[in-house]
């Protein structure tokens, strides 16, 4: 079949979703199942902004998927629809994106960039881009609300300066005034901070539960009256995929991801409806390309010490321990021409690895001799070849 033909057949077929919209990450809907609670306790911390005033800084904790960036979204709307002007300046930013917030330099950029100012992406010193953008919310002479989505990210890389220091300009500014809400995926990364930062936080804390099995399927339904045809799901297939997702601590935006890769692979098909077994291949395929995902956008660092576990793993029987995994690292680091780590470093490196769900690195005592961690792959079978592979890539060891 030539490609004429099939983008021609293609195009006379019915597409099974209406609106795909509704499954993007900047989709928000009239209403939030199952939120009402943590809606309006944000909504009664920030009220005072509304008159001017100045409310607490707010940090708001929930696994991925709970809801918390929407929820922030749809308050900050409805102060919008309340107000009726522009009052109020709100900035709304993701530490977690690369080259954009991912260090205090480019964060503090960004947000003079909010502002109209032109920053370049490197060059000026930090003190410098604070000046600019202090002068530049002076000048605007507006309550300012600053949402830090993934601040756990900033604060993990850059430190808590950063924190402090936005805090501290409330002192000094005269006709404005900054507050702070920060969502994190990180129950306790706050605890670790500098007690001054926390201290000019003054913060309040709310938490957002992960979804049950019911929640996520009312979630589902809400979407899918708007993403696809009339009775384009077979029986069970809500329920499904909503079951796959309570199973991953609660996270409805991976249901609704599932749901939306269902929908293309049986549209890619031909199909008319989406079976169960689409929710099949669906998780089948977004675990593999999730692997592959992390797996290439790891630092190299990173990216050899798990090509050191995949190794190790594949010539040895039973769990893998901290030392042997460190001196296959230090014999891959010539190969790569990297400087090695110390061995704390990597330690580190192993937690974060297990956050991820690449590993499973367990703390075990050895009495006298300390303490090691037990590691094992967390990846099904069928992935590794593909993770060593992207990994020989990358180290460029091909």
């Amino acid at each position: 079949m030539t490609l004429s033909k099939f983008f021609g057949d293609y195009l006379k077929k019915e597409p099974l979703f209406l609106n795909k919209t509704v499954f993007q990450g900047a989709y928000l809907p009239e209403t939030i199942p199952h939120r009402d609670e943590q809606i309006n306790q944000i909504a009664k911390i920030l009220a005072p902004l509304l008159r001017g005033d100045k409310p607490s800084n707010i940090f708001i904790y929930g696994k991925t998927g709970t809801g918390k960036t929407m929820s922030m979204k749809y308050v900050v709307k409805s102060m919008k629809d309340a107000l009726k002007d522009n009052a109020i300046k709100f900035i709304y930013v993701n530490c977690k994106l690369k080259r954009v917030a991912d260090t205090e330099y480019r964060l503090m950029a960004q947000l003079a960039r909010e502002f109209g100012k032109e920053i370049p992406s490197t060059g000026l010193p930090t003190d410098e881009v604070y000046k600019i953008l202090f002068n530049a919310i002076e000048k605007e002479s507006k309550p300012l609300l600053i949402v830090l989505d993934e601040i756990d990210q900033l604060v993990r890389k850059t430190g808590d300066t950063v924190l402090y220091n936005l805090t501290r300009c409330n002192e000094e500014l005269k006709n404005a005034h900054i507050t702070i809400v920060g969502l994190s995926n990180d129950m306790v990364f706050i605890d670790n901070i500098d007690p001054r930062a926390k201290s000019s936080l003054s913060e309040e804390e709310l938490i957002f539960p992960p979804y049950n099995a019911i929640q996520i399927q009312d979630i589902l339904k809400q979407r899918v009256k708007i993403a696809f045809k009339k009775n384009t799901l077979d029986p069970g297939t809500i329920e499904k995929c909503a079951a796959y997702s309570a199973r991953e601590h609660g996270d409805a935006r991976r249901a609704l991801e599932l749901l939306r890769v269902a929908g293309e692979l049986a549209e890619r098909d031909a199909k008319e409806n989406i079976t169960i077994d689409y929710i099949d291949k669906a998780e089948e395929k977004i675990e593999r390309d999730r692997l592959l995902d992390i797996t290439s956008t790891q630092p190299k660092q990173s990216q050899c010490i798990l090509y050191s576990i995949i190794a190790l793993a594949t010539n040895k029987k039973g769990n893998i321990f901290t030392g042997e995994i460190y001196e296959h690292y230090k014999s891959l680091c010539k190969k790569t021409s990297l400087r090695p780590l110390t061995q704390r470093r990597i330690s580190d490196v192993l937690a974060e690895l297990d956050m991820l769900g690449i590993i499973n690195a367990k703390i075990i005592s050895k009495g006298r001799y300390g303490r090691s961690r037990e590691v094992s792959l967390a990846v099904p079978n069928s992935s590794i070849t593909n993770i060593k592979k992207t990994l020989e890539e990358e180290l460029a060891l091909t």
